[in-house]
């Protein structure tokens, strides 16, 4: 294994980087537009890493950062890691085209979903900031595996720190109070107008989601994924009032910015 370094963001020293080569890739044929966090979902680090190398896995991603802050690279930011899968953002399908793959140890919750160490997500936030910088990606491009891709997927989890990455300009967090109403509009089945809007909300974020108007199977697995990384602490894929608050103040913040 190689060692190189880069410099992080500027409240970080320059981290080493082991260079794990992955035969895992292939050219891209989309500009890098955004970044894709993960969690491992695996009992130990070596075990995530090894697989990503395993050419028979062909699973992948750009680099890996373990529980102590070490972080390791898998495939050349120039080149397509393949860590999307089937998964879309913003129309877009080739999510692995478009973006570059951080996987973060964690069991994930097969095993029982375990904190996040703080020196972790300092290596993280450092990694980010960096990859964030060359290549101009806004803090609204950095997505949850389970945002491209709700039906089937949940991590990086309901325990990721999103705000504290957020406060080192790393993803988008929402100034809004933690303890809101949560009183339910509308549930699982729910045929209403209201649905539609926020399911055409949902989709204005980037979301894969069809503004049928129904609460369907579908819906629910995009609101859940939606709160899941939102307001974490109230998980359920109900329409509920702090919810349709909470996605106003985000659809508010990406039309102030212009984007979309």
């Amino acid at each position: 294994m190689v060692r190189s370094e880069f410099a992080g963001c500027e409240t970080l020293s320059p981290m080493k980087i082991i260079q794990t080569p992955s035969p895992n890739f292939n050219e891209r044929t989309l500009p890098i537009s955004l970044l894709v966090l993960h969690y491992t979902g695996m009992e130990t680090g070596g075990a995530a890493l090894e697989r990503m190398c395993d050419p028979d896995a062909k699973v992948s991603a750009h680099y890996m950062v373990s529980e102590t802050g070490e972080i390791s690279q898998m495939v050349a930011e120039k080149d397509r890691a393949w860590h999307a899968g089937v998964s879309s953002w913003g129309g877009e399908t080739n999510i692995n085209s478009a973006s570059i793959g951080i996987e973060i140890v964690n069991g994930g919750h097969d095993y029982g979903l375990p904190d996040f160490p703080r020196t972790q997500i300092d290596a993280v936030i450092g990694l980010c900031s960096a990859v964030m910088k060359r290549h101009n990606i806004p803090d609204i491009g950095v997505v949850a595996h389970s945002d491209i891709a709700a039906d089937r997927k949940e991590d990086p989890g309901e325990k990721f720190p999103w705000q504290t990455l957020a406060k080192e300009g790393v993803g988008y967090w929402p100034d809004l109070e933690a303890d809101g109403d949560t009183r339910c509009l509308f549930a699982s089945g729910a045929r209403d107008r209201g649905v539609a809007i926020m399911q055409s909300g949902l989709a204005y974020l980037g979301y894969d989601v069809e503004i049928t108007g129904v609460i369907d199977g579908k819906t629910m697995k995009t609101i859940t994924a939606f709160q899941r990384r939102y307001r974490p602490q109230n998980i359920g894929g109900i329409i509920d009032v702090q919810t349709m608050e909470i996605l106003t103040h985000l659809i508010q913040n990406k039309q102030k910015r212009g984007h979309g």
